[in-house]
Formats: structure tokens, C-alpha cells, sequence
């Protein structure tokens, strides 16, 4: 299978998932300032300002993943799915096991991407 077929796959997979994601957060979702508030201890209007600041650096890493991919976000990106996943079954939101596993493929994709690229050796190449 060509490489660049699977590459265009994972960044509108990424893409996908960030900018979903992003224009939520922008929307100022309820449920997610309730988790900032129960999480950081945070008043509401610090934690809308706090998820709008999300949405917009997660519709940064969107826009990077489909027009010009950098490892370093890519790693940024995954990471952050794996936080924001796991985050879901912690006691003060309660979610079960399942809402950690069903978003293994927001964590995946752009581990995968970067995998593609091949893992950096060097700090510049991070930022490659």
C-alpha cells in the first residue's frame, strides 16, 4: 500500500478529531467547563476561558496536522488525547473504563502519523 495514501488518512484522522474537538471547546461545551471547575477548583468563567483557550490551540494542531504536520505537535497531540481520555474515568468525573477505550484511536492516529514521520533523534527534527 502506498505511504502517502496511509499518511493523508491519518492527517484528516487527526484533523478530525482536533478540530471536532476544537469548535466544541470554542462552542463553550457545559459539560467540559464543569470538568475544568470540578478538576482545577476553577470559577466558571475562568474555566470557559480556559476551554476556549483549548478549543483554539486544538484547532491550531488540527490545521497543522492537514496543511504542514510537525512531529512535535503530533507528539503534543497525542498526548493530549491521552490526557483528555483518561481524564474521563477519574473520580470527579466518573465515567466508566469504556470512555478511555473507545477514544484509543484519538491517541493512536496521531502516534501513528508521527511513527510514520520516524521518531525524532534530535531536537531540531521535533520541530521538522
Amino acid at each position: 500500500m502506498n505511504t502517502k495514501y496511509m499518511e493523508w488518512v491519518l492527517r484528516v484522522s487527526v484533523f478530525g478529531t482536533f478540530f471536532g474537538h476544537g469548535v466544541l471547546a470554542l462552542q463553550g461545551k457545559q459539560e467540559w467547563i464543569r470538568w475544568i471547575m470540578d478538576f482545577g477548583g476553577w470559577e466558571p468563567v475562568v474555566a470557559s476561558k480556559l476551554l476556549f483557550a483549548v478549543g483554539v490551540l486544538d484547532v491550531l494542531v488540527a490545521l497543522s496536522a492537514l496543511l504542514k504536520p510537525v512531529r512535535a505537535v503530533l507528539l503534543w497531540a497525542m498526548l493530549w488525547a491521552f490526557w483528555t481520555s483518561f481524564m474521563r474515568v477519574l473520580p470527579f468525573i466518573g465515567g466508566p473504563v469504556w470512555d478511555f477505550v473507545e477514544r484509543w484511536a484519538s491517541i493512536g492516529a496521531p502516534l501513528a502519523l508521527l511513527l510514520l514521520y520516524g521518531w525524532p533523534t534530535t531536537l531540531r527534527e521535533w520541530f521538522r
